[in-house]
């Protein structure tokens, strides 16, 4: 979350559930299997887990996920938690953003003092039986370096898959500089010279961009998601993302959207649904835009993570 106030849209400017269900089912029939939910941060939501289940009833959904800063999953409501709330409701795996495991850094990258609360939120994520939990490191320079060895054992401890991710300029331009982007080459080479030699791991997959690793001495598995640095980062995507206030984007690193809000509350049919489906993702561009002057038209917490 960015330090200065945001411009929230106004509850009639974003999708209902009715809307968001009624545009999945219809990307069902396409063939689109796996839902993630993200935000912002979409625990914040009322409603969210309700949500969930009934994205889990419809068919042709097999897999559904969450992405999270983690901090409300421990929370209660009639002797659950939050994350016992989502496993009933059907929601299979859980990313959680995990920077920093010190409180002060945590609370400088995140502008949020929260570390507590993130840590008791991944236990209540163990407890509740996540059949996948992933950590998310976003790489910064003079930061994640000294802490490398530290978020492998705490993710190892978790049984959880950590992945280091860089930093991208989907928010702001000026993200990125030489004081704070560390590629995922140097952090792979600071993991081995620490923990020996990495084994590649090109089968395993987990319908995401990440290379995995095996570190030989432990057996743990650890993923690196480089899209600055990796030139075929986009060839197997096939992703499409729905903001809360309805447009449709082919790529998180293209200023590309299109509007479905209109056409959806203009009385469109399932067929016109369906073909706009199709005409976003005839769109899709080759690659993302991040290292070519790309232009932030929102911020990433109206975009979703």
């Amino acid at each position: 979350m960015p330090e200065e106030e945001q411009a929230w849209f106004a509850k009639e400017d974003t999708l209902s559930y009715a809307e968001l269900l009624r545009c999945v089912s219809i990307g069902a029939t396409l063939g689109i299997k796996k839902i993630r939910i993200t935000g912002g941060e979409p625990l914040t939501r009322p409603g969210v887990a309700e949500f969930c289940a009934d994205l889990a009833k419809i068919p042709g959904i097999n897999d559904l996920g969450i992405s999270t800063n983690g901090t409300r999953l421990a929370k209660t409501d009639n002797g659950r938690t939050m994350a016992e709330r989502l496993v009933q409701a059907g929601v299979r795996s859980v990313n959680i953003s995990l920077d920093s495991l010190d409180r002060e850094t945590y609370q400088r990258t995140t502008s949020r003092d929260l570390l507590p609360r993130l840590m008791e939120g991944i236990d209540a994520a163990i407890d509740a039986g996540f059949q996948s939990i992933k950590f998310n490191c976003v790489l910064i320079k003079n930061q994640t370096e000294r802490e490398l060895p530290a978020l492998i054992e705490f993710a190892a401890q978790k049984s959880a898959l950590l992945r280091f991710i860089e930093l991208m300029p989907v928010s702001t331009r000026d993200v990125l500089s030489e004081d704070n982007f560390l590629p995922i080459a140097t952090a792979k080479r600071l993991v081995e010279e620490q923990l020996g030699p990495l084994t590649p791991q090109p089968e395993f997959r987990t319908n995401g961009p990440a290379a995995h690793h095996l570190i030989p001495a432990t057996g743990q598995k650890i993923g690196f998601i480089g899209a600055m640095t990796n030139l075929h980062f986009c060839e197997n995507c096939d992703k499409l993302r729905l903001t809360c206030d309805g447009k449709l984007r082919p790529c998180l690193g293209s200023f590309l959207e299109f509007d479905l809000r209109s056409i959806l509350r203009a009385g469109c049919s399932d067929a016109e649904l369906a073909a706009f489906f199709q005409n976003v993702v005839a769109r899709k561009p080759k690659e993302h835009d991040f290292r070519h002057n790309y232009q932030p038209n929102r911020r990433m917490i109206a975009i979703g993570g």
